[in-house]
């Protein structure tokens, strides 16, 4: 099993596409992983985060679901898509290990802090616990 964690950016969606592409090869199953955020500021002000975070995961399986039937025919990969709760890195490890992943695919972080705090692909990478690909 690949797994993919997927957000909505550019880059999480490069590396869903890398990973579909490997799982083909591989004839392996596809686990594509959303990590819900538990809290921000804005659950703090009383934004209700619950409900973006499910309006984000409900749109990218409509845009995995939509980019699956385009390719219909062409390009076969089976996948499944997986919510999960916590921090990015929290929840694609509990992915990985809940899931039995082979391997754990990622994009690259696009926030600056990252350089400083280490980003969730870099935090994957030295845990070491499954081969990691990182996307651009």
């Amino acid at each position: 099993m690949i797994v993919a964690g997927v957000d909505g950016s550019d880059s999480s969606l490069r590396a869903a596409a890398y990973a579909a592409g490997l799982a083909r090869r591989q004839n392996a199953l596809l686990a594509l992983v959303y990590v819900q955020p538990l809290m921000t500021a804005g659950a703090s002000l009383g934004a209700p985060v619950a409900d973006t975070t499910g309006e984000i995961a409900e749109g990218l399986v409509a845009e995995i679901h939509a980019a699956a039937e385009r390719l219909r025919g062409i390009f076969e990969v089976r996948w499944e898509f997986h919510t999960f709760r916590g921090d990015p890195y929290a929840g694609l490890v509990s992915a990985a290990e809940e899931l039995k992943a082979d391997a754990v695919v990622v994009g690259t972080s696009e926030r600056a802090g990252h350089r400083i705090v280490g980003s969730v692909a870099v935090r994957l990478v030295k845990a070491g616990r499954w081969p990691v690909t990182v996307v651009p």
